[in-house]
């Protein structure tokens, strides 16, 4: 799940807010697109959707209590190891300035309906009951998101794997479901280009699931919505990575030239199997 998912923001983030011209041009699967403006951010690169999205998982598997200050700490510190472009430019400058959980959350305004907490929530879904996932995303969410539209986007995004992992009705059901549960309109099909909010990206990401049988066609769905995909696919191969009606199809050279530094394609394998384990 988490390589699948760090292939998917790799991979979108090469067409992030890109010209819908270049995306139709280049979202073909064939290797990672160098993103025509963000230079900084190489072919193969995953980028702050997914090292937030590490923090979670690497809480969860340690057991730590799921507390603002322990989310804050995994957050600072996952920035601090691994410090890289992707993030928006005043929340990266926010990450370099604190040292530490406590002054993450003293300086924080939490305000954002954005969907950087529902980029990260993913791993969350895998907890064993809807109950569960709702307040565990719910408690994450406030840390930085704490608006009504920041919390339930996360709370949809890890209640789409939880779905998945459960095998708890077909995939063209999954909006309907979600929104049983984080009511906020998901069976309505996303169309069009997909904007900042969480809202956006979760919804883009529940109609893709929705219409997909292969992870191929998934992650070319997810990029052809154009705007904030690279968020939509990583929220989408999560979920699809525990869906037996997904073929789990990617091409070899996504996951081949995905990242493999310390914190790269070895280590999201390792750590998703004690995720799973």
């Amino acid at each position: 799940m988490l390589v699948e998912s760090a292939v998917g923001d790799a991979y979108g983030a090469g067409f992030e807010y890109a010209d819908p011209a270049f995306v139709a041009a280049h979202n073909t699967l064939l290797g990672y697109v160098q993103h025509p403006r963000h230079l900084g951010i190489r072919p193969g690169a995953y980028t702050d959707d997914t090292q937030m999205t590490l923090a979670i998982a690497e809480l969860l598997v340690a057991g730590d209590p799921w507390t603002p200050l322990e989310l804050a700490n995994r957050f600072v510190a996952a920035f601090h190891r691994d410090p890289r472009e992707g993030y928006a430019g005043r929340f990266y400058d926010f990450l370099r300035s604190v040292h530490d959980g406590a002054e993450f959350l003293r300086l924080i305004r939490p305000d954002s309906d954005k969907s950087g907490a529902a980029m990260r929530a993913t791993p969350i879904g895998l907890l064993s009951t809807v109950d569960d996932v709702l307040h565990h995303a719910a408690v994450q969410a406030a840390v930085t998101h704490d608006t009504p539209s920041g919390i339930v986007a996360a709370q949809a995004a890890a209640l789409a794997v939880h779905y998945c992992h459960y095998e708890l009705g077909p995939l063209a059901r999954l909006p309907q479901w979600v929104d049983s549960h984080a009511p906020n309109g998901w069976s309505r099909p996303w169309r069009g280009k997909v904007g900042s909010k969480g809202r956006m990206s979760v919804g883009a990401a529940l109609t893709a699931l929705s219409t997909s049988g292969t992870m191929s066609d998934l992650l070319r769905t997810c990029v052809a919505f154009t705007g904030d995909v690279d968020t939509v696919a990583t929220i989408a191969l999560a979920a699809a990575a525990r869906s037996p009606e997904i073929a789990q199809d990617l091409p070899a050279v996504l996951l081949e030239d995905l990242e493999n530094g310390t914190y790269g394609r070895d280590y999201l394998a390792r750590l998703n199997g004690e995720l799973l384990g």
